[in-house]
């Protein structure tokens, strides 16, 4: 797979790329001048499971802000930058563990120069981003409009940049909204670099239209052993993108841990609220670190059978349910109990 042969990068304590495993990123809404504020929502991200951070640091005191979120939190920060070089090399200084810039957007080869620099000094990995929005006007016309074959050619030109420049401790970006765009653009990129991928589909929308689109995109990507960082980019509460990036790496079989609820449909045989059960076990199994599958059946007709393949379930009845183990029926329990007795049994697992 591409992702075992990418180049090894280290950044803050976790290391991406030759096969180590894939990571979760998100970024903060939050402004980074606000240092109470965003450390609160990083921790709060830190605790659904992200890995890797990334602000922006539009401003010296943004940046300055860097330094004391750093000393707060415990996962790697990213500085986000996107025009201003004596940005980036700010936020260098003040701790970031890798700065995000599209070497288009800083200006000429010096100031690229100085970014590089610091960059070198310090052992900082570069991420290399490039939208198709924000893609070149000799590329859409060479292409005849924004295509897969664009984005590529200016990654390349970006990384060429700062190869040229003698540094190659780099990661690269390529995203667009449009999702097949996206998944072209990947498979072209991995055959021509060896630099691990962050893998995104940017844009993509509210958390619904969101996670349709980023699940299809990334899963395609994915699956041909492309990417070695992930974000799943939703208008929304970030926490929601962490939820939906560990769903979709289990899904896909590239992560474990985590308890996987399955649940019917419902249909007219269900005589308990399957929908509100449903979701009460998916909130409720959030707080158990088990790798299990946990199974939320509407009847008892094909809910005993349906259960099998899980670890544990409960399939409703008329008042009643049954809670099944391993796929043995262990017994009835009353429609109001049934939470509870699944969270016994949670709480008992390894015990």
């Amino acid at each position: 797979m591409y992702r075992d042969n990418t180049k090894v990068i280290q950044i803050g304590d976790k290391k991406i790329g030759g096969g180590n495993p894939i990571l979760i990123q998100s970024m903060t809404n939050t402004k980074t001048e606000d240092v109470a504020a965003t450390v609160a929502q990083i921790k709060r991200l830190e605790a659904a499971g992200c890995e890797i951070i990334r602000c922006t640091a539009p401003t010296m005191e943004a940046c300055k802000a860097i330094g004391e979120i750093k000393k707060q939190i415990s996962i790697p920060l990213v500085a986000d930058i996107h025009f201003d070089y004596k940005m980036a090399i700010a936020a260098m200084e003040y701790g970031a563990d890798k700065i995000r810039i599209n070497p288009g957007n800083i200006g000429s080869v010096d100031r690229v120069k100085a970014v590089v620099d610091v960059a070198k000094e310090r052992n900082i990995p570069i991420r290399i981003g490039v939208n198709s929005g924000s893609l070149e006007k000799h590329l859409v016309e060479k292409y005849k409009g924004v295509t897969a074959e664009g984005i590529v050619e200016s990654a390349l030109d970006k990384v060429g940049i700062i190869e040229d420049l003698g540094y190659d401790n780099l990661v690269v970006s390529i995203k667009s909204s449009d999702v097949m765009m996206c998944v072209r653009a990947h498979e072209l990129l991995a055959d021509k670099t060896p630099y691990p991928l962050h893998v995104g589909i940017t844009e993509s929308g509210t958390v619904q239209s969101g996670n349709i689109k980023s699940a299809i995109g990334l899963g395609l990507i994915l699956n041909q052993g492309i990417g070695d960082t992930i974000r799943v980019s939703l208008t929304g509460d970030p926490v929601e993108e962490i939820k939906s990036a560990k769903l979709i790496l289990r899904t896909l079989g590239l992560r474990k841990g985590g308890i996987e609820v399955v649940s019917c449909p419902t249909c007219g045989r269900t005589r308990i609220d399957l929908i509100g059960l449903a979701q009460k076990v998916e909130k409720l199994v959030e707080d158990y670190p088990l790798d299990i599958k946990v199974a939320v059946m509407g009847c008892v007709v094909n809910g005993p059978g349906e259960a099998k393949e899980a670890d544990l379930g409960i399939a409703g009845g008329i008042g009643e349910g049954l809670l099944i183990k391993k796929g043995e029926i262990v017994r009835k329990v009353p429609e109001d109990l049934l939470l509870q007795a699944l969270k016994d049994e949670l709480e008992h697992w390894n015990k």
